[in-house]
């Protein structure tokens, strides 16, 4: 199982944004240039981040785009979701009648333990923590 290239586009864009001090914009080619993310793919994917009420976004000379909310509330969990829909690893997690064995099948409650517990750890990774992560790691590398 792999994310698609934009999803992980759309977790290292909001994770630059996070990184802001508060009330700074960033702009897009910015946003681009530091994470090595190709500018015309960037502008869909903060679109879609957009509608999903993630950052906001303003154009003009003082434009760009800030998270809609605190680090601390937004997840790994729903903005990979707000980009590639929900996670499923086998259609027979979300959809029982998908396959005629669902009923009586060891794989599928693995598979349905295994969707659970991704979900729950992107679910519970904040940009907050990220941010702190990454803080501590270039603390690390300093001493």
């Amino acid at each position: 199982m792999e994310i698609t290239r934009q999803a992980d586009y759309a977790v290292r864009a909001v994770l630059e944004i996070a990184k802001l001090p508060d009330g700074r914009r960033a702009s897009t080619s910015e946003i681009a240039r530091q994470q090595g993310i190709p500018l015309t793919f960037l502008a869909k994917i903060v679109a879609q981040l957009a509608v999903s009420g993630i950052v906001h976004t303003t154009r003009g000379a003082h434009g760009g785009v800030t998270l809609a909310r605190s680090p601390e509330s937004i997840s790994m969990l729903e903005v990979i979701e707000a980009i590639d829909g929900p996670i499923t690893l086998n259609s027979c997690v979300t959809d029982g009648a998908y396959c005629v064995y669902s009923n009586d099948c060891p794989v599928r409650d693995v598979w349905c333990d295994v969707q659970a517990g991704l979900a729950d750890k992107l679910r519970s990774t904040t940009f907050a923590q990220l941010i702190g992560s990454q803080d501590g790691a270039g603390a690390r590398a300093a001493s």
